[in-house]
Parts: structure tokens; C-alpha cells; sequence
């Protein structure tokens, strides 16, 4: 069986080694090469592949971008192949959709399963629209998310030393006397923030959580989930001195509801 196959990608040195890759499969027909968005999609239309290894970050119209002028139009869309140096988080939404990439640098040998991939997609005719759709979505939302948010953190035992971390790495927040301290898997001090109140308010709804009146608590920072007096809970938390953070008898319905109890 002969798959006519693109590349697209905006950088030679890729495509090159991408098309040196391929000849090593007879069954692979290389019709033709691009190296930006809008040269795939006339590609993709001039050609109709069976098969395209497409670049995902790209100037003007990138991978996903190329996708959805496709559907737009109706068109046929063939077995793509995602060639990627993205992060992790993009990989996890790759598998999660069952949509094949290879990741930069090529290896030959991830190459080969690629191709056996699409060979058996190819002979079972299954269209794989459903779950580009699906997986461009996903990325959609992840690159309009709001950027992250940045928190100023005085260091406890630091002579004064203020840290920037990423909100995301706040595992707790507590108020005492007036002063909001926030601990972290290394680091612990105090912020600039006057009220749990307000410390709430500039981050993620969905991730931070009011455990009680006086802890904020990142709730993808939970460790262990303790069962305590009268049907609440204490959680303890993923910061070095695996802290206790105790749940108000309000929160505890809401507890539940986070983590499926």
C-alpha cells in the first residue's frame, strides 16, 4: 500500500531530515513539502495525501490553524502526524485524543510506529475528525487561558528576600493575626496580600479552594485526606513539613464534591 505523504514545517533542517527519514520506507510516496500554514492547506488540496507530518508551531497559520481551515471547507482531511517540540501538557492532550506526533528531534523509530499507525487508520477508513476537533479545542482553551498569575512572597528566614513564584506553586495559604502566609513545596513567607479575601480573588476558582475561614488551599496540592471528628476532615498538604490544614464543617459537602468521597 503506497501513502502519499506532505511535511510541513517552517524550519529546512526538519523537513529535510524528515523526508531523509522517510525514504526508508518503501511504502511511503513523498509528494511534496511545505514550510508555512497556508502552502499546507494549498498542498493538502493540490495533492489530497493520505498522510501529513505537520508542524504545530508555525508563523501566521500554525498546525491547528491549518486543521481548522480544512474543516471549515468541508474538505477531505487526511491521517495527520503532529511534528512537535511542544511541553508536556500538549503531549498528554495528543494521547488523551488518540491524535499520533512525533516529537523534535526525529527518531526513526517513533517514525516507523507513526507510519504503522496510519497505515492501520488508512485500511479501517476511520475518519480521524472527531478527535482533531476534540483535541484542537482542548489546546484552543489552554492557549486563550488567562496568563498565570505571579505572587510576591517575603521569605521566611531570608533577611528580607522576596521571591516571584507562579500561583501554581502555592500549595497553602494561611491569616493569622492579620498577615496571610503562603507555604510552597520549598519556601515559606509571607505575602503582600491583606485578606484571604483578596488572595482568592486573583486566582483560579477552580483550583484554589476555601477549605476554612483561614486557609486557602491548592487543591492539586492535597497529599492525604484525613478523616476526623464528627464526619470532617483534616488534609494534609504537599509542602516539605507536610502541613495539616484543617476542613470547616461547611466545607466539608464541598470537600466531598472536589474529590468524589
Amino acid at each position: 500500500m503506497q501513502i502519499s505523504t506532505l511535511i510541513v514545517d517552517d524550519e529546512k533542517p526538519a523537513r529535510e531530515e524528515l523526508a531523509y527519514l522517510l525514504k526508508a520506507f518503501p511504502e511511503i510516496n513523498l509528494v511534496g513539502q511545505g514550510k508555512n500554514g497556508l502552502e499546507a492547506v494549498a498542498l493538502i488540496k493540490e495533492h489530497n495525501p493520505d498522510l501529513v507530518f505537520l508542524d504545530v508551531q508555525m508563523p501566521g497559520l500554525d498546525g491547528f490553524g491549518v486543521l481548522k481551515k480544512l474543516m471549515d471547507r468541508k474538505a477531505r482531511v487526511p491521517h495527520i502526524v503532529f511534528a512537535t517540540a511542544y511541553d508536556n501538557y500538549a503531549v498528554q492532550a495528543f494521547e488523551v485524543n488518540a491524535v499520533d506526533y512525533v516529537l523534535k528531534p526525529f527518531d526513526k523509530g517513533r517514525i516507523a510506529k507513526a507510519i504503522q499507525r496510519a497505515r492501520k487508520t488508512l485500511e479501517s477508513s476511520n475518519s480521524p475528525v472527531e478527535r482533531l476537533e476534540s483535541l484542537m479545542n482542548e489546546m484552543g482553551a489552554a492557549r486563550t487561558a488567562p496568563p498565570r498569575v505571579k505572587l510576591l512572597l517575603r521569605a521566611t528566614g531570608s533577611g528580607g528576600r522576596l521571591f516571584l513564584i507562579d500561583a501554581d506553586d502555592m500549595v497553602y495559604a494561611t491569616i493569622e493575626d492579620g498577615v496571610i502566609s503562603i507555604f510552597t513545596r520549598d519556601l515559606e513567607g509571607v505575602s503582600n496580600y491583606r485578606t484571604i479575601e483578596e488572595l482568592q480573588a486573583a486566582l483560579n476558582a477552580g483550583q484554589f479552594w476555601r477549605a476554612h475561614r483561614s486557609y486557602l488551599v491548592n487543591i492539586n496540592h492535597i497529599k492525604e485526606v484525613v478523616p476526623w471528628f464528627k464526619s470532617s476532615y483534616v488534609l494534609k498538604m504537599g509542602d516539605k513539613k507536610v502541613s495539616e490544614v484543617p476542613v470547616s464543617r461547611q466545607q466539608t459537602k464541598r470537600l466531598r464534591e472536589l474529590l468524589k468521597l
